[in-house]
């Protein structure tokens, strides 16, 4: 069996640990609004899969780049991500009396899956943008959609 010629410890270097640390860091910063709501998904599992993310987007960059572009598909770690966000998901969402419930949580791990692949390519201005914009998404627009429809048994939380 042919394998990829290992990674020695001294390439752990500040790129790499920036990286995973960013991803780290805002999983846990986009998990906060929903731990402060009480749902299933918060801190430690968006913390987890924007850094799991990370890690995997670093490993299909160093793969692809040991190994040459005809042995290796990078983009299949998209396909893998979605797959298993897609799980975690589907596990989240609840339909009870007559409500779907954590469909947001759902979505929205799915973005943090995405953050942490853009950590992990070292993609800052998207890592930026996509962070920014999903907190104003679910904090900002959390806040105007508890005061305009006050009555929702999801805007009571």
């Amino acid at each position: 069996m042919e394998l990829n010629a290992p990674t020695l410890a001294d390439w752990l270097d500040i790129d790499l640990l920036t990286r995973l640390t960013v991803a780290a860091v805002l999983g846990l910063l986009l998990g906060l609004e929903r731990e402060l709501r009480g749902h299933a998904a918060g801190l430690r599992t968006h913390g987890i899969i924007c850094f799991s993310s990370a890690a995997m987007a670093v490993a299909a960059i160093a793969l692809y780049n040991q190994l040459g572009s005809t042995r290796i598909d990078p983009l299949r770690l998209f396909e893998a991500t979605g797959a298993f966000v897609g799980i975690v998901g589907a596990g989240l969402v609840v339909f009870a009396k007559g409500e779907i419930k954590n469909v947001t949580t759902a979505a929205y791990l799915w973005l943090t899956a995405i953050v942490g692949i853009a950590c992990g390519l070292g993609q800052w201005p998207l890592v930026t943008a996509a962070a920014a914009i999903g907190l104003v998404l679910l904090v900002v627009l959390g806040i105007i959609e508890r005061r305009l429809f006050p009555k929702t048994e999801a805007n009571t939380r």
